[in-house]
């Protein structure tokens, strides 16, 4: 026959294990509830990695179809580099040995693609110039360093007269010291000598970029 002490018992153990699955049910549902909150933050994440993976297709392709006939005719080349669109012309074609003067059909070429450029004003420029591995040692350019400093600049001008405003480009040189083939053979060395424009990526629309921001001004 059960007393009430084993009554009073019975009930104290049925609290106390109430009460332990409440706090269960509490401790999994805040588990939840971060785990829908981290859910929820990947997926925006993805839809904006996805919607700039988008843009920056749509872009190439924009850029594609504006330079097809400099492409079709072999003047220029468009090829990403290190997730960043980059218009290649061959030096070969826009000066003569030795020389930072644009010739009268590599001045055209530039004009060209200048004129594109100039339409997209939310765009930046770097003018890069390359030259193979040969060294030149001249008054006006003791290394490659200046030669294709003087190219890039050459093609910068230019580009500055077609209607690219000025605080649009910048002009880089890297000399022998990035190159696309090896220098071992006449086609790999005319394929180093180049003049890059890499159109530079707007860093501004990437994600993290406002918590970047935010960390360089508490420095």
């Amino acid at each position: 026959m059960k007393t009430r002490d084993d009554e009073n018992l019975r009930m104290q153990g049925e609290i106390e294990r109430l009460e332990t699955e409440k706090s269960q049910l509490i401790k999994d549902r805040t588990t939840l509830q971060a785990s829908v909150q981290e859910m929820a933050k990947a997926l925006e994440d993805a839809r904006i990695r996805k919607t700039e993976s988008d843009k920056r297709i749509a872009d190439y392709r924009a850029m594609m179809a504006r330079f097809r006939g400099l492409i079709d005719s072999g003047k220029l080349k468009i090829r990403m580099v290190d997730g960043r669109m980059v218009v290649v012309l061959s030096s070969d074609v826009l000066f003569s040995p030795g020389s930072a003067d644009l010739s009268p059909q590599g001045r055209d070429a530039i004009l060209e693609v200048a004129r594109v450029f100039a339409t997209m004003p939310d765009r930046k420029f770097q003018i890069e110039g390359h030259t193979d591995n040969a060294p030149i040692r001249t008054f006006k350019f003791p290394s490659n360093w200046q030669l294709a400093s003087e190219r890039a600049i050459s093609v910068l001008d230019v580009m500055v007269q077609a209607g690219v405003t000025p605080d649009k480009v910048s002009a880089a040189s890297y000399a022998e010291t990035h190159p696309v083939k090896p220098n071992t053979t006449i086609e790999g060395r005319s394929a180093n000598r180049r003049i890059e424009i890499v159109i530079v990526p707007d860093l501004s629309s990437l994600p993290g970029f406002d918590e970047l921001n935010k960390l360089a001004e508490e420095k």
